[in-house]
């Protein structure tokens, strides 16, 4: 690897596991141990629709979940005081999740999280940087993204064989 390629490689695994720590050390303290990175990450995809919340085949498809998983969490959270469940007015075979008091809560922090973060890395830059940090960023989202799509191609193949990955 080239000194470049080095510096990059450093820089990206190291922030990565520090924004890791981050949000686990801020998650811990918000609610005293009560939620996971990845309950986060799914009251924020229930906070996406508002007051008015949002179904589960919504928030599995965002979260690229099966719809038992999302049920689980759903009841999971429920459990610890984060969401509330409802049937949907207009058909009652809709069951819409939404936030509580308490999950509004972790949310919004979690989001203040997230805005400090992105003015910490975008303050100071002029536009052609913020254009450069962007495209580079989208580069490695599409990165991961297809490594992703590669690995779910791969799955049903070793499980076939009977391989361990």
């Amino acid at each position: 690897m080239d000194a470049f390629s080095m510096a990059l490689n450093d820089l990206l695994v190291n922030t990565f596991n520090s924004i890791l720590r981050l949000e686990e050390d801020s998650l811990r303290r918000l609610s005293d141990g009560k939620l996971s990175i990845s309950e986060m990450h799914f009251l924020e995809a229930v906070a996406k629709g508002g007051r008015g919340g949002r179904s589960i085949t919504d928030i599995a498809r965002e979260l690229s979940i099966t719809l038992p998983s999302v049920t689980a969490a759903v009841n999971k959270l429920g459990k610890k005081g984060y969401l509330i469940k409802a049937r949907d007015e207009a058909d009652k075979r809709v069951v819409n999740v939404s936030l509580s008091h308490e999950g509004r809560r972790a949310e919004a922090a979690h989001r203040f999280f997230h805005r400090q973060m992105v003015h910490g890395v975008s303050d100071g830059l002029g536009e052609g940087q913020r254009d450069a940090l962007l495209k580079g960023l989208e580069n490695l989202h599409a990165f991961f993204r297809n490594q992703e799509q590669a690995l779910e191609l791969r799955l049903p193949q070793f499980e076939r064989e009977g391989q361990e990955i």
